[in-house]
């Protein structure tokens, strides 16, 4: 099979960032809730990253992974590390104790390369998830770079729409934390559509994974461009949300804005119109692949990937899918949003307008 290269080893020393959607789930679950316990061989050990940046882990991968792998007949050890580095560290040592099959890690701040040095130490297969990090045997996520693209090709749909044209037109960049091998790649994507049209970023202020140092990056950006800006470039929903906040403070209306998750938050800015469109990246697919991968590795066969990273990681892409207005409710039958958290009174007719209804 041919594959292909995409991300630098550079790019993945140090990943750490996260996609942070600003919302909390529940706590961790201990090894008795998971499932541990029993042959070692037969066990898959996973670690999350935390549950108050994003409700993705604990509502959606760690229900997803638990059925897949224990569907498939093994033993399921899922645990959070509730954003903290040595609570990481701790909760590894815990499950390779107790004895893990295969290691399944979503990276928290550069945790994740340390745990893969000791599992592969013992022998343990490791499977990056979601974000890439040094050491992994496997990297399953979506095609990040695609996922830029779609994010460029938003902020031109956006410009369209507004009658601007992308060479002459105000377009800030605002990306997700450098240091995150996925941020990079959005960016890289991103800046492969956009300035294949001519855009020249009128601002850049440093990346993050923070709604609040988003919104003031952007509010300082668009102090200096005297409060003109027609486009925004930004890495997803929740950066969104913050930069949003900045145009509605100003009364900037038509602004070309991008994102990705399918938030609730970021589908019912999509709604209003202040948000152009996002990229959604349904859960259950990346878990579906995961647990896929996990499993062949628990059953001693070989993984088949589609592409890899430049480190030599295979790397099992996911597809992601573009969402504007008239795609809502495909987020919200696949259940990944709850009409009654998107379709609120205020955004009720907006619903109504593009078909957006109850499961």
């Amino acid at each position: 099979m041919k594959k292909s290269s995409i991300l630098s080893a550079a790019a993945l020393t140090g990943t750490a960032a996260l996609l942070l959607v600003g919302c909390a789930g529940s706590g961790g679950g201990t090894p008795s809730e998971s499932g541990g316990g029993g042959d070692a061989a037969g066990r898959a050990c996973v670690i999350l990253p935390d549950a108050a940046s994003s409700p993705r882990w604990e509502n959606f991968d760690r229900k997803y992974l638990q059925e897949g792998l224990e569907g498939a007949g093994f033993e399921v050890d899922i645990q959070n590390a509730q954003g903290d580095v040595n609570k990481y560290s701790t909760i590894a040592d815990q499950q390779l104790t107790q004895g893990c099959g295969v290691m399944l890690l979503v990276d928290y701040q550069g945790a994740a390369e340390a745990v893969a040095t000791k599992a592969k130490a013992e022998g343990i297969p490791v499977i990056a998830y979601d974000r890439p990090f040094t050491g992994a045997d496997y990297y399953v996520s979506f095609d990040n770079v695609e996922v830029g693209r779609m994010e460029g090709q938003t902020v031109l749909d956006g410009l369209e729409t507004a009658g601007k044209d992308p060479a002459t037109a105000v377009v800030v960049y605002m990306g997700g934390d450098p240091t995150d091998g996925n941020a990079a790649m959005f960016h890289d994507g991103a800046v492969e559509v956009m300035e294949a049209a001519g855009i020249v970023p009128a601002a850049e202020p440093p990346g993050a994974w923070d709604q609040a140092k988003s919104q003031t990056n952007f509010e300082q950006a668009l102090t200096s461009l005297g409060g003109k800006v027609d486009g925004v470039w930004v890495a997803n929903d929740t950066n969104a949300a913050g930069v949003i906040k900045v145009l509605q403070d100003n009364n900037l209306k038509g602004v070309a804005v991008s994102g990705q998750d399918a938030n609730v938050a970021g589908l019912q800015n999509i709604l209003l119109g202040w948000q152009t469109a996002t990229v959604y990246k349904p859960v259950k697919d990346e878990a579906d692949a995961a647990v896929d991968t996990a499993v062949a590795l628990l059953k001693g066969d070989t993984p088949s990937a589609d592409a890899e990273l430049d480190d030599g990681t295979p790397y099992i892409q996911v597809t992601p899918q573009l969402v504007g207005p008239n795609e809502v409710n495909t987020v919200v039958a696949a259940g990944d949003a709850a009409y009654d958290d998107v379709c609120t009174p205020d955004v009720m007719a907006a619903c109504e307008e593009f078909g957006v209804v109850a499961p």
